[in-house]
């Protein structure tokens, strides 16, 4: 049967009322003024309003001296310092324990997600004990566990307990022995970013091409030596010497020098970690069995090891499903690092409610702590969908 297709006349005969296409247009005109109107509408009167009540809506109290302590920060700051300052101290710490979070908590989640689909009956149930655990109660009742019943129970510092003398356990924090870069260590410093991105750059382009063409590239021979080789050639272009161990050493009071985690770093991250791994866990466990199962027995009758079939076949299918859920995960984790300031650990929202008592300036420290989380979030999102366009299938 021929089907009927509508002449230009027809449809320039259709009047403009009955047109489809036009009364959708009209449509997103009219609600796009509607939603546009009334967000001015609302600008507008909350304007007003501080007006009226003689509220200074400007940011000149950012240069003005925050006059509060920090209790943690890993860079320089100090009462007298200002408030942008103060700011930039609670954006670090809350990147400080996002981004080792998101990293520690990637990490877990996947061997937990691997344990939960091993054959081994008893470690797979324990892995289905943590999971249900940590995803069936409250984040924070998780943080107060952590801190008040783990960190804040170590030792006082004269007791304080050893372990190989180098890390010591306090209620004042975990001490341990940390390397600290002489004047010479900048050098090794450069070389040592310049080997990993190069591993990483000979690692995925040689990997690709392998891929391409089907020859063998040693990708991982090649990776690995760059990763090596420059470090070394950064070592005795420093002479050396271009580290040295700061041993915490115990005074009159308290420790002095390593590294110090406190007990709330500790409680915020651990607390984190855990509980976005059991989350990520499942993720990764939905990816890996949404592979189709003939491909492994596929896999398997070429003679490729459970290695390389993991590497070569799951993994590359199953960060196809895995990626955008993973998203997710990673922003709620950032997020949900505000709840930090419940066990005292100064991230950026606790330090905002402290400058809101200092410098009364209630609306402009809300927006811009909204603005940096929003940055925070595009950001994860923008980095990971570009990976996630990366790695899809190209289809027609």
């Amino acid at each position: 049967m021929a089907s009927i297709k509508s002449s230009p006349d027809q449809n320039a005969s259709i009047p403009f009322y009955r047109d489809e296409r036009w009364l959708q247009s009209a449509a997103q005109i009219i609600s796009a003024i509607l939603i546009i109107g009334f967000l001015i509408y609302i600008i507008i009167n909350f304007f007003i309003a501080a007006d009226n009540r003689g509220l200074n809506l400007g940011f000149s109290f950012i240069t003005e001296a925050a006059g509060f302590p920090i209790s943690e920060s890993i860079i320089e700051y100090d009462p007298s310092m200002s408030f942008g300052r103060a700011f930039l101290v609670g954006v670090v710490n809350t990147l400080r324990v996002s981004l080792l979070g998101i990293v520690a908590a990637t990490i877990l989640g996947a061997s937990v997600a691997l344990a939960r689909l091993s054959q081994n009956w008893l470690l797979s149930r324990m892995a289905l004990l943590y999971v249900e655990f940590h995803r069936n109660i409250p984040l924070l009742v998780l943080l107060y566990l952590w801190y008040f019943t783990v960190f804040s129970q170590f030792p006082n510092v004269q007791d304080s307990s050893e372990l190989s003398r180098s890390i010591y356990f306090t209620q004042r924090g975990i001490y341990m022995i940390w390397p600290r870069l002489t004047e010479t260590g900048g050098i090794f410093l450069i070389a040592v970013f310049v080997g990993i991105f190069g591993a990483l750059f000979f690692w995925i382009s040689l990997r690709r091409r392998r891929e391409i063409t089907g020859q063998q590239t040693y990708y991982i021979q090649v990776s690995l030596s760059v990763l090596i080789i420059l470090p070394v050639i950064g070592w005795f272009l420093a002479d050396g010497n271009p580290l040295w161990i700061d041993v915490p050493q115990f005074q009159r009071f308290n420790f002095e020098g390593g590294m110090r985690l406190t007990p709330e770093f500790m409680g915020i991250f651990i607390g984190l970690v855990t509980y976005t791994a059991s989350f990520i866990a499942e993720v990764v466990r939905a990816g890996i069995q949404a592979v189709d199962r003939g491909q492994i027995e596929a896999a398997k009758a070429v003679g490729l090891n459970s290695l390389q079939i993991l590497n070569l076949i799951i993994i590359p299918q199953a960060l196809r499903i895995i990626i955008p859920p993973m998203i997710s995960q990673y922003l709620n984790l950032t997020k949900n690092s505000s709840l930090a300031m419940v066990i005292g650990y100064q991230e950026l929202f606790g330090l905002a409610k402290i400058a809101i008592n200092n410098a009364g300036r209630a609306v402009q420290i809300f927006v811009m702590v909204m603005l940096t989380y929003l940055f925070f979030s595009l950001l994860t999102s923008t980095i990971l969908n570009i990976y996630n366009r990366r790695i899809q299938f190209i289809t027609r």
